[in-house]
């Protein structure tokens, strides 16, 4: 019997060991197998790299508008729309001869920069003018040319809330005139009288009116702000029968656009105008002397003064048109002292 080999009790066969590589220092293996905690973390770096090369590049950013590029873009677009209505006729006009669409597009725009640039006017008190329904709006008249209704008509129609359209009653002097007289019928202006008045209001219209006439417009320089008779009181009786509010109106800065410091009477006969200014830059200085100095304007519109409560036949009555007549112009005149004794210069 062959003698059978003995194998140490604790030993394995070589056969059967198992290679297990020796670590070395800081836990690395000396053998050439390599550790599976490496072959991980590579595993984990590549993978962000692999997705992140199947998904395709985003689309650059759509290029910025340049600045004001929509502003020009809607103002051509309003103005060739414009243009189409007027040539197409797909406009209205009223029976007093109120182009709305024409005020709204041309005239206001050329107005516009009048008021808020060179005469940079501050309106308060715009509240006191109703959304709606018919008012009757009395103010102050001055400074030689009528400048001042023009910017009382921005005034309303920028700064109101509902945008509404001021109807300015004219002299006859306004409707004679060529071209002037056109002008004046589109800005939705009507002649002075109760009649046109009154339809006006009871339209729901806001009216407005100067009771100073040419007196208010073509007095001296030396008696600015001092208020002339409110003629006979006939916007209390319009107002009255219509039972439309009175809003009294203070303009302060249209005393100095054309400081007239006397009136050549004669040439103004000749000529059929009340009359003929003279100022410091007019004549003398030829077409340049028509130029408005630059002065700082101010419109204050007062609490509106109701006339709803009266009974019909008030607007007969002559003591109480006396009243509300008087009432309305010692309003406007205090609240001109006030606004003088505010004002910090003429220009500024």
């Amino acid at each position: 019997m062959a003698d059978a080999k003995v194998i140490p009790f604790g030993e394995e066969p070589r056969s059967s060991r198992r290679k297990v590589p020796r670590l070395g220092r800081g836990g690395r293996s000396q053998g050439s197998l390599k550790p599976v905690p490496q072959q991980r973390d590579e595993a984990l770096e590549q993978r962000p790299q692999t997705a992140a090369a199947a998904v395709p590049p985003l689309p650059p950013d759509p290029p910025k508008p340049a600045p004001g590029s929509g502003d020009w873009e809607r103002k051509l677009a309003h103005g060739l729309s414009f243009l189409r209505r007027r040539i197409t006729g797909d406009y209205e006009v009223d029976d007093f001869g109120y182009d709305h669409d024409l005020t709204e597009q041309v005239l206001m725009s050329l107005l516009r920069p009048l008021s808020d640039k060179y005469f940079r006017v501050e309106v308060k008190g715009i509240e006191n003018i109703p959304d709606s329904g018919g008012a009757l709006v009395v103010a102050n008249h001055s400074g030689v040319l009528p400048l001042d209704g023009l910017m009382l008509q921005v005034a309303v129609h920028d700064n109101h809330p509902a945008k509404r359209h001021l109807r300015l009653l004219a002299a006859d002097l306004v409707f004679v005139l060529p071209v002037i007289n056109e002008l004046a019928r589109k800005a939705g202006h009507t002649l002075a009288c109760a009649e046109d008045a009154q339809l006006l209001l009871e339209r729901g219209e806001v009216v407005g009116v100067m009771p100073e006439g040419f007196k208010g417009i073509g007095k001296p320089f030396s008696e600015r702000y001092k208020l002339q008779r409110f003629g006979r009181g006939g916007f209390v009786s319009t107002a009255l029968r219509a039972g439309a509010p009175i809003v009294p109106c203070s303009i302060v800065g249209a005393e100095e656009i054309y400081p007239m410091v006397g009136n050549a009477k004669t040439l103004a006969r000749l000529l059929g105008i009340p009359y003929f200014p003279i100022t410091p830059t007019f004549p003398l200085l030829g077409p340049l002397g028509a130029v408005p100095l630059p002065t700082k304007w101010t419109i204050q519109f007062g609490e509106p003064i109701p006339t709803d409560g009266h009974p019909p036949e008030a607007a007969d009555d002559p003591m109480l048109m006396f009243n509300l007549t008087d009432q309305v112009r010692e309003t406007i005149q205090h609240t001109l002292y006030k606004l003088l004794v505010q004002r910090r210069s003429v220009f500024f």
